[in-house]
């Protein structure tokens, strides 16, 4: 265990067998009226870098929806509301970057899991049980670092 008990409460939500979009999002969802199971649901679609694309990294993407669910706006003339969301999710890409260089999913795990040939790929060369972990960790840390 690490010291910081969000990353440890998202990593095992991953070694569970959920994704790194809805490890994030699980940890802290409760936190901010979300269940986990509706956490679970809302992140689904996220993993792997948005449903296997390779895009934007699932820790990444759950890292967003977090700090929408603290500070996003719920009326649309509430410009400061928007303006710290932004600004807080720009904060987390900075920090994220400076830790592993990309948010970009394929980037970061190295294979392109929107082929069929690139997920055999990762699955068989253990990318995602060994990088995943790490970058869902570095979600959770930067996350209490600025919220």
């Amino acid at each position: 265990m690490s010291k910081n008990p969000h990353a440890d409460k998202a990593a095992a939500c991953f070694e569970e067998g959920f994704s790194c979009s809805q490890a994030v999002l699980a940890t802290y969802g409760e936190m901010y009226g979300l269940t986990r199971e509706r956490a679970l649901k809302i992140s689904q679609a996220f993993g792997g870098g948005m449903a296997r694309m390779g895009e934007t990294c699932g820790a990444v993407t759950g890292a967003f929806m977090v700090i929408g669910l603290k500070y996003g706006r719920i009326r649309a003339e509430d410009e400061s509301a928007r303006d710290k969301t932004y600004g807080l999710v720009l904060e987390f890409v900075r920090r994220f970057k400076a830790r592993h260089g990309s948010i970009v999913c394929r980037e970061l795990i190295g294979q392109d899991m929107s082929t069929a040939e690139g997920l055999k790929l990762a699955h068989d060369s253990r990318v995602i049980p060994t990088h995943c972990p790490g970058f869902i960790r570095a979600a959770a840390e930067i996350l209490d670092e600025i919220l």
